[in-house]
């Protein structure tokens, strides 16, 4: 998944644009870079990196409908990789919800800038930002794990010792419990991005 945020600067009317790509699985930034303006140059180039970098490259892609995510030089590189692009459908805002939910975790932080006095200011921080969250942030759509723990496999084991940890408590102190049972951390071996919700009749 991937998407562009805008930056703010200290000028009304001039932003920096942020251009990054999330893995599905664990929600790791794969890449990211900041520009000074949106195009399909910028993106080519962060996924030709990103790809060269994981030496692989992914079987789908999903994005927005934006010109930098459907330019010529873009497609013609995801064809080139044998790339499945997907975008998001029309008049639906939330298609593509885990990139936002980065973004908005992103501007939520503690210490988030008013603005970003230089486009370094914004590289400097932004590269800061993401190493806290692929190896510091628990995520809560991911059962409370970072995204670097998932992506090394290390939630096996977390989440196998929380549930023994879990067990033995309720063993020791029944009474806390009374009739409810543990919580579980179950592993979730794949990932969706938009299931289909069935409505009852």
């Amino acid at each position: 998944m991937w998407d562009i945020t805008w930056l703010k600067t200290p000028i009304t009317g001039i932003w920096y644009y942020a251009y990054v790509i999330i893995d599905l699985y664990d929600r790791s930034v794969i890449s990211w870079a900041v520009h000074e303006n949106e195009g399909d140059e910028h993106s080519a180039r962060l996924f030709r990196d990103a790809c060269r970098k994981q030496g692989c490259s992914p079987q789908f892609v999903h994005s927005d409908n934006g010109n930098p995510m459907k330019g010529v030089t873009l497609v013609g590189l995801f064809y080139h990789l044998g790339i499945v692009p997907s975008y998001s459908r029309p008049r639906v805002s939330d298609d593509n919800p885990f990139i936002e939910s980065f973004f908005k975790t992103l501007k939520y932080k503690a210490g988030y800038p008013k603005y970003f006095d230089s486009i370094d200011h914004a590289r400097s921080w932004l590269a800061d930002f993401i190493d806290w969250y692929n190896h510091h942030h628990w995520h809560s759509g991911m059962q409370y794990i970072t995204p670097m723990q998932k992506r090394k496999g290390m939630h096996y084991h977390i989440f196998e010792a929380r549930n023994r940890t879990l067990i033995t408590a309720k063993e020791k102190f029944p009474s806390r419990w009374g009739k409810r049972t543990t919580r579980k951390f179950n592993v979730k071996e794949q990932e969706i991005l938009n299931p289909r919700i069935k409505k009852s009749a």
